[in-house]
């Protein structure tokens, strides 16, 4: 049931990196031992270890294990698979059964996101993903966001029950993957790509001084963690990694993402972006990078406006208006009658408005109304208006001039013209839904050339598939967190200014957007 391939999944719109020498977390290796004998009367436990160090070198066996090794070897007639963890500093035995299950070896790639969680069951035997699953974060409903998370781990018994929530959600995926409990001990080894906060919860560490300065989390790379010590329901020595952090806001979940997108092997320069309720800009290439990070607010996830809505079911997901009539075309997701906007719509909205006339550079209506209707109430699940409002806009602005003033701010510390970037990689929700179109107008994207705007989709699920799979990729994974330069934007008299002069549509200096600069002349505007 584990091992069903039916219908391959894509973590990116890229396909999936191919790993030709696979050197996964956990190994499996089939023994023909000889049963004890006058001639041969080492310990089971020692003979099974020296089997292995022929080929391993140096093996630990806990002592969790030992008692099971004569069961299983006398009953197997003394053929028996071993499942060997990489430790980093040698192998450790954490399963032994009985007769040739080589074929058989899985582990999950997880993304840990605030607001979702996604788990990929991979074949460790040659990288594939079989199945997924995913769910709203649990801890949703102790805090919506980073800092109400924070503090409610300050509060009594608030730590141990967030730890308890996301652990939870992963146990709920896992048994959707894994439907009969057999299943789960077959998986032997587990990476994690998520933002600083989120792996000190997972970990039941405590995060108040992530938001307090100088802003130092407890660690930035917790090593490998076996799976039994946090409550996760898989083989309990199964080693848990977690890509690296560089900081309280520049999590594993941003190192996967420099590490799938490439980007730090280039020549060339590129900007990397990842917007949630954090938002996270990565610029640099092969011979530098920098970072910086920040609260963006859930605007993409439509937190910021009054008719606002996550991507499900009845969400406006696109808007159009014709220029000639005014008449508003859109579409939901799933076709469902709709109740409210998504991110993807919002963007569209919001470009469509400008393109025609109807709000000006400022981001403000033109006609002295303060709102617009996407969908009349006679077309919507609630019986109401769907609208945006000027207040809708301005929120989402500032989301909008928070992105390009951070890119301003890291162009202008390390000496680069806005020219000379050559890629945009786009991560996560933010990169994966959003109209390019829309986004380039209204200067949430850069201008470039649409074939260097590059969407990631869930970079930090597929880091964690990588790192899952190759030692290579891991130590590849710390190198980059060594590499980053990490600017703080907190109370930064420059970041400040510039976000104050970014508030503008598509940017300040319409010259770094010709085609949108094209498109309102095109119209008049």
């Amino acid at each position: 049931m584990l091992n069903d391939k039916t219908k391959p999944i894509i973590l990116s719109d890229q396909v999936q990196t191919s790993l030709a020498n696979l050197d996964p977390l956990t190994q499996k290796v089939f023994l023909s031992l000889n049963p004890p004998s006058p001639q041969d009367n080492r310990a089971d436990v020692d003979q099974v270890r020296h089997a292995l160090e022929r080929s391993y070198g140096s093996v630990n066996v806990p002592l969790a294990i030992m008692p099971r090794v004569p069961v299983i070897c006398r009953s197997a007639d003394w053929q028996v698979t071993a499942t060997l963890a990489d430790t980093g500093q040698g192998w450790k035995l954490i399963d032994l059964e009985p007769g040739d299950t080589t074929k058989e070896q899985f582990g999950l790639a997880i993304d840990i996101g605030t607001t979702t969680v996604v788990v990929y069951l991979v074949d460790l035997c040659d990288g594939t993903v079989l199945k997924h699953a995913a769910d709203y974060n649990a801890q949703i409903v102790l805090g919506e966001d980073i800092l109400n998370r924070i503090r409610h781990a300050a509060e009594p018994g608030g730590l141990a029950r967030l730890q308890k929530a996301v652990v939870d959600t992963l146990n709920g995926l896992i048994r959707l993957l894994c439907p009969l409990p057999m299943e789960t001990g077959k998986i032997t080894a587990v990476a994690i790509g998520a933002n600083t906060t989120m792996v000190h919860l997972l970990l039941g560490l405590n995060p108040a001084s992530i938001c307090r300065d100088p802003y130092t989390p407890i660690v930035n790379n917790p090593g490998l963690i076996p799976a039994g010590e946090i409550g996760l329901d898989i083989n309990p020595l199964a080693p848990i990694y977690c890509l690296p952090s560089i900081g309280s806001y520049l999590g594993g979940d941003v190192i996967g993402g420099i590490l799938v997108s490439g980007m730090h092997k280039q020549p060339d320069v590129s900007l990397f972006v990842d917007i949630g309720t954090n938002g996270e800009i990565v610029m640099g290439n092969e011979e530098w990078l920098v970072a910086c990070a920040g609260a963006a607010g859930p605007a993409l996830e439509g937190g910021v406006t009054t008719y606002g809505m996550r991507a499900e079911p009845g969400a406006v997901d696109r808007v159009s208006i014709d220029p000639k009539t005014g008449k508003v075309e859109y579409t939901t997701i799933d076709n469902a009658p709709a109740r409210g906007i998504c991110g993807s719509g919002l963007v569209d909205t919001l470009a469509e408005l400008f393109l025609n006339g109807i709000i000006n550079r400022t981001a403000r209506f033109q006609t002295g109304k303060d709102s617009f209707v996407v969908v009349p109430a006679a077309e919507s699940a609630t019986g109401e208006d769907i609208v945006i409002t000027q207040i809708d806009i301005t929120n989402f602005i500032a989301t909008k001039a928070a992105v390009n003033a951070a890119t301003d701010f890291l162009m202008e510390n390390v000496g680069c013209a806005w020219q000379e970037m050559s890629h945009f990689y786009a991560a996560g929700a933010f990169g994966q839904y959003l109209p390019i179109e829309s986004a380039v107008t209204i200067g949430l994207y850069p201008d470039l050339p649409r074939s260097a705007i590059v969407r990631l989709g869930n970079s930090s699920g597929e880091a964690a598939r990588q790192v899952l799979l190759s030692r290579t990729k891991r130590l590849e994974a710390e190198a980059i967190a060594a590499k980053v330069t990490y600017f703080e934007l907190n109370a930064n008299p420059a970041f400040m200014e510039k976000f104050s002069g970014s508030k503008f549509l598509p940017h300040t200096d319409i010259d770094r957007y010709p085609s949108v600069k094209e498109r309102l002349q095109a119209r008049r505007l």
